[in-house]
């Protein structure tokens, strides 16, 4: 993706987030997830720039983003959040969350309420990510998260066969050239094994269920799910946030894969919001 309209904003002392901001008008913020970067979204940027202020962040310890070794938690990305969005001048966004990105905005939520909310969009991440509760939405088995934290994070290596694995297995749905996977991989391994371990902990302890709820009430919201787990999902939420848009599309990354049905579903719920 072209760097135009690249800027660096500084969150803390020698800590500068990467952002794109690109085009004019009402602000749409994506939030990328686990280890990956701005340059996933170039399909919802080239799109909706035409049309809207679009800004894209790599978190700390993301893409171009500076990586340190403190703040690797979704608490510290809500304050960098509303410190990029103050810096930028930015009111009344819709914030677009994915995977781990979700935690984000379900945090800033936490921190800083819904004033300076005006949708927000969560892509494919339950609110609380581990759970003993039969019939839940999470991201797997207490084992298997486990084996994941203790076993493929702790080297370069095994973080690269652990992303590998998960972009062919369940965040794209067609096979993947050598090309793109090896493009889609790089993306991920911008941060280094030891701080996506930080990361992968603090994602999947955390549990916003409270907030889920509460900024759906607040909020017009839109919930997308993949395919995958689309019965399990949508059941959740319903639950969960009962004022939630839910549409089903692709696999976890669906909005790269599927960019035009994805970007149809955003405008349309843009649309019934107004």
């Amino acid at each position: 993706m072209s760097v135009t309209g690249g800027k660096y904003v500084e969150v803390d002392p020698g800590v500068e987030l990467f952002v794109e901001d690109i085009g004019q008008g009402e602000a749409i913020v994506f939030i990328p997830g686990f280890t990956f970067t701005t340059e996933v979204f170039s399909k919802q940027v080239d799109y909706f720039s035409k049309t809207n202020r679009v800004i894209v962040i790599d978190p700390r310890s993301h893409g171009r983003s500076t990586v340190t070794v403190h703040g690797n938690d979704y608490v510290t990305h809500g304050t960098d959040l509303e410190k990029v969005l103050q810096h930028l001048g930015v009111k009344n966004a819709t914030l677009v969350g994915w995977s781990f990105g979700c935690f984000t905005v379900w945090e800033y939520f936490k921190q800083y309420g819904d004033k300076n909310i005006n949708r927000a969009v969560f892509v494919d991440m339950p609110p609380k990510s581990l759970s003993v509760h039969s019939g839940d939405w999470v991201e797997g088995t207490l084992d298997d998260i486990a084996s994941i934290y203790t076993s493929s994070l702790r080297n370069p290596q095994g973080q690269r066969e652990f992303i590998t694995g998960y972009i062919t297995q369940v965040m794209v749905q067609r096979e993947l050239d050598q090309e793109e996977l090896t493009w889609l991989v790089e993306q991920s391994l911008k941060t280094p094994h030891y701080i996506a371990a930080n990361l992968f902990a603090a994602g999947m302890f955390s549990d916003y269920l409270p907030e889920a709820t509460a900024l759906s009430n607040s909020v017009p919201t839109l919930t997308v799910v993949a395919e995958h787990w689309a019965e399990t999902a949508t059941a959740f939420t319903k639950k969960v946030s009962p004022d939630s848009v839910i549409e089903v599309l692709g696999g976890h990354m669906m909005f790269w894969e599927h960019a035009g049905e994805f970007n149809e579903i955003l405008e349309r719920f843009f649309d019934s919001s107004m």
